[in-house]
This record gives C-alpha cells, sequence and structure tokens, in this order.
C-alpha cells in the first residue's frame, strides 16, 4: 500500500519542503517549539476572552445565546426572495450548461464523441432522474419521444463516476469564479458531514441507524465536503456503522477543484487524534467542534517544570511520549507521502491505523502526535473568538445545505431502493451535481437582483449579503413536481 523505498527516496526531500515538515532529528524540537508558542497566546487571549475559565482545576465553558440577524439582512433577504424567478429543473440544468458547459464531460466508455440523436434531451433527463430518485422508467414516462432504453444507454455509458466527477468539478470552478462567491468565502475552509437516507433493498453498506430510522430500517450515508462558498467538492457513500473520522481526509486528498482547502472541520464524529496528526502533517489545518469540550483530556509535552502553562496547569495533567514520535518520525511520513501521491484511500489508511493502536508502535506515534495537535487546537479553540465563529459559521453552511438534497431527492419518499453501490453512487454524485448547478444558478440571479437594487440607490454592505442564503431552494424545485415534454429541449 505504502510507496516503494527507491520512489520513496526520490520524493523525500521535495515531499518534505512542500509540507513543510522538519526532519526526524529536529522533530521533537520543533513539536515543543510550536506547543510553547500555543501555550503562550493562548495565555494571553485567556485574560481578554470570557468563553473559558477555569474552577478548582476544571474547564468551565460559557454558553452563547443565538445571535439575531441584523434588520437590514432580513430586510434584504426578503426583497431577494420576492424577486427570485420560479424555474424548473431540467430548464435550470440547461441554463447553467449554457454557462459552465458542463455536459461536455459526458462521454462514452470508448471516448467516441459522435452522440446519438436525442443525445442532450436524454443526459439532462439522465441527470434528472437519478438525482430525483424517479429513476428510468419513470422518468420515460414524463418526457415524450423519450424512452427506458434511450436513457439507460446513456446512464450506462455516459452517466457514470468519471464523468459525474469531472462534470461537478467544472461547476464547482465556474461557481468560484464568480464575484459573489469570494464574499462568502475563499474557497479555502471547507466541512464535511453525513447525511442519512433510508434504503430499502439488501446491500453491504446498509446498517441500522435507531437514531433516526428505529431498530427495523436500515439506512446509508451520503457524506460530503462542502467549501465555504456552498459548493460540493466531494461525495462519498459510506456506512452508518463506522465513525465518519474515516473518510474526512478522503475528500480533502481527492479534490481537483480550484477550491485551495488549507481548513477543514467536522462536527465530533468527524475526529480522532489520529485525524488531528495525518491532518497536521498533511498541511490541513484540521478545526472540529468537539462535544463536551471541557471533558477532553489535554497533554504536556514533558514532565519537566522548565515550561510555564500558567493558568493550563491543572488542564494538562498528562504527557504525551514524543521519543516514539520522533522514533516513528520517518515511517509516518512515508505514510503521509504515500496519502499525497495517491497509492490507496486515505480511510483504508486511518481505518489500519485505528485498528491496530495500541499495538502497533507507528499507531501509538500518530496517536501521541495527535493529542500534542489537539491539546494545542482546544487550547486556541477556547481562547479565540474569531476561530470559534469560522468553525460554527462553516459547520452550519454544511447543515443548511442538507435540506437542499432532501428537497430534490422526493421519488420512492427520499429512500433507496437499489442495493448496487455503482447505482447509489451514481444517484449521490447526480444529487451533488444538480444541488452544485442550483447554488450556481441561485448565485448568479442573488448577484443580479443585488446589482439591481443598487443602481435603484440602496446600500447594500458585503458583510450584510455575506448572511444571505445561497440556496433558496424553494424557488428552484417544488417537491413532488414531475417534468413535462415541453420543458426539456429537443
Amino acid at each position: 500500500m505504502m510507496l516503494s523505498e527507491t520512489r520513496l527516496h526520490e520524493l523525500r526531500d521535495t515531499a518534505y519542503a512542500e509540507l513543510k515538515q522538519p526532519k526526524s532529528t529536529q522533530a521533537k524540537e520543533v513539536l515543543i517549539k510550536q506547543f510553547i508558542e500555543t501555550i503562550a497566546q493562548a495565555k494571553k487571549n485567556f485574560k481578554t476572552d470570557d468563553f473559558a475559565t477555569i474552577l478548582e482545576g476544571k474547564l468551565k465553558l460559557k454558553c452563547y445565546d443565538k445571535i439575531l440577524l441584523p434588520l437590514s439582512v432580513t430586510r434584504l433577504q426578503k426583497a431577494i426572495d420576492a424577486n427570485m424567478p420560479p424555474i424548473r429543473i431540467e430548464q435550470l440544468l440547461i441554463e447553467v450548461d449554457k454557462f459552465t458547459h458542463f455536459t461536455r464531460h459526458f462521454i462514452p466508455v470508448q471516448e467516441y464523441h459522435a452522440r446519438p440523436k436525442n443525445c442532450y434531451k436524454t443526459l439532462i433527463s439522465g441527470l434528472i432522474s437519478q438525482a430525483t430518485n424517479l429513476g428510468p422508467i419513470a422518468m420515460s414516462t414524463c418526457v415524450d419521444g423519450l424512452t427506458v432504453d434511450m436513457l439507460r444507454h446513456v446512464l450506462n455509458y455516459y452517466i457514470r463516476e468519471d464523468t459525474l466527477k469531472a462534470a461537478n468539478t467544472e461547476i464547482v470552478n465556474m461557481h468560484h469564479k464568480l464575484p459573489l462567491s469570494n464574499i462568502y468565502g475563499s474557497g479555502t475552509i471547507s466541512s464535511s458531514d453525513a447525511q442519512r437516507f433510508k434504503i430499502r433493498a439488501s446491500s453491504l453498506l446498509a446498517s441500522y441507524y435507531p437514531r433516526y430510522y428505529g431498530y427495523y430500517d436500515k439506512a446509508i450515508g451520503i457524506y460530503t465536503h462542502v467549501s465555504d462558498q456552498y459548493s460540493v467538492y466531494s461525495t462519498k457513500i459510506i456506512s452508518c456503522s463506522p465513525r465518519e473520522a474515516l473518510y474526512v481526509l478522503d475528500g480533502m486528498l481527492e479534490n481537483n477543484t480550484l477550491l485551495n482547502i488549507k481548513q477543514h472541520t467536522t462536527d465530533t464524529y468527524g475526529y480522532t487524534e489520529i485525524i488531528f496528526a495525518l491532518c497536521h502533517l498533511l498541511g490541513f489545518y484540521f478545526m472540529p467542534r468537539i462535544r463536551d469540550l471541557k471533558d477532553q483530556q489535554l497533554y504536556r509535552v514533558n514532565k519537566s517544570e522548565n515550561i510555564d502553562y500558567g493558568v493550563f496547569t491543572p488542564l494538562l495533567n498528562k504527557t504525551v511520549d514524543l521519543d516514539i514520535v520522533k522514533e516513528q518520525w520517518e515511517s509516518m511520513m512515508h505514510v503521509v507521502i504515500s496519502l499525497k501521491q495517491k497509492t490507496i484511500p486515505a480511510h483504508v489508511i486511518v481505518q489500519r491505523l485505528t485498528n491496530s493502536y495500541p499495538a502497533d508502535r507507528l499507531s501509538r506515534a500518530f496517536t501521541n502526535l495527535g493529542r500534542i495537535i489537539k491539546t494545542k487546537y482546544i487550547l486556541r479553540y477556547i481562547t479565540d473568538l474569531d476561530l470559534r465563529k469560522t468553525v460554527q459559521l462553516q459547520l452550519n453552511k454544511g447543515e443548511y445545505r442538507h435540506r437542499l438534497p432532501r428537497r430534490i431527492f422526493f421519488a420512492d419518499q427520499g429512500e433507496f431502493t437499489t442495493g448496487n453501490y455503482e447505482e447509489i453512487m451514481n444517484k449521490a454524485s447526480c444529487l451533488s451535481l444538480v444541488s452544485n448547478a442550483i447554488l450556481y444558478w441561485n448565485t448568479i440571479k442573488i448577484n443580479n437582483i443585488v446589482l439591481g437594487l443598487r443602481q435603484q440607490g440602496e446600500i447594500i454592505e458585503d458583510e450584510t449579503l455575506s448572511h444571505i442564503s445561497l440556496l433558496p431552494y424553494k424557488h428552484v424545485l417544488p417537491n413532488g413536481t414531475y417534468f413535462a415534454s415541453n420543458a426539456i429541449l429537443t
């Protein structure tokens, strides 16, 4: 699974420089220095931030009240909602294609570019049939001149994982270039979360999920990575049984869009100490929102008293093993460089490291490094208001975006009826593509509305505009609507 020693030797110096990681002889000293710097900054910020207090050696955290939106935001949102034109989903895809030309990526397996008659109409219908869960049979009855065989031909030879990924990348890249997108974010921050859907058929990925579906129905998860511009740049089908943290790195490492992701956040289920370590070594700043943060174990870097931990001394009551980190540093970098070269999916590596702890020394090294990085992050989180706002805002964007797939994926009560992995993945990818197309269309329309209001003399600040949702899905796809034949271009 790892790079060969010969290939590793060729890449080692370049990889260390790109990842900005020290050599094994300097690793321990660098980690201690970074830890001391974090402690010093946290002690300085602790005096001015009222989020955390330490009483009797225990961490106490403040619970913030919900922040009300300014009146200017509410008024602007109402103005945008009133001026957003309704549009059918098939017409929306056609309009977005005129701007992005995403359908040019749907080429047959043989890469023969000539297309059969009515291919464009069938392709748009095929994408809708998958994204809405209608399927080819129901879709063929909604569009004149379209047969089940035509749809199945397009689904088998044109709409597949690699073409969907390329088309989705095209939309994300084009959306990233829109002026309004930069108001919402720079494309350097993202979050990931799983959305559960019930499944009726037997599948290896299906598992019971009592929290939402009781003890008799099974579900699967669609794990998506969402940028700070609301776009989905990675989609993966997962089981609900394992921890979501296994799949955090997959999306970031397989990202082939223009989004330059540097920071990533998840909820509690998306973090482990091994993920903290791998993100640090890969050059990502991992910033999860951890439940029961006050009960988290924090660590110091050594047992000596030559480091002044100040007010945090009672919290840092355990010590990490930096010696094993130094011992295994080269092996850890071997893993990281292999991940960067995509020799194997990241979730496989994370799963094996997790399962081999604590017997395996490499796994212990990753865990101890993760404890250092986690401690540094928590100390910053409890003393940095801007960081807490960034994490909360990005997670809110991901949660809000979940409403859109629920509305699009309406047929069969929004449940998967097939157990085949390729078919499920195909539907999930089409769902992400259509949601990104809706996002692109909304961004253009909202920008035009704002420009019109400004021309009328309205003063609209970028700060106010950044609070407006880019996903007013109610103006795009009425739930349960079927598709008329005259709405799709022939």
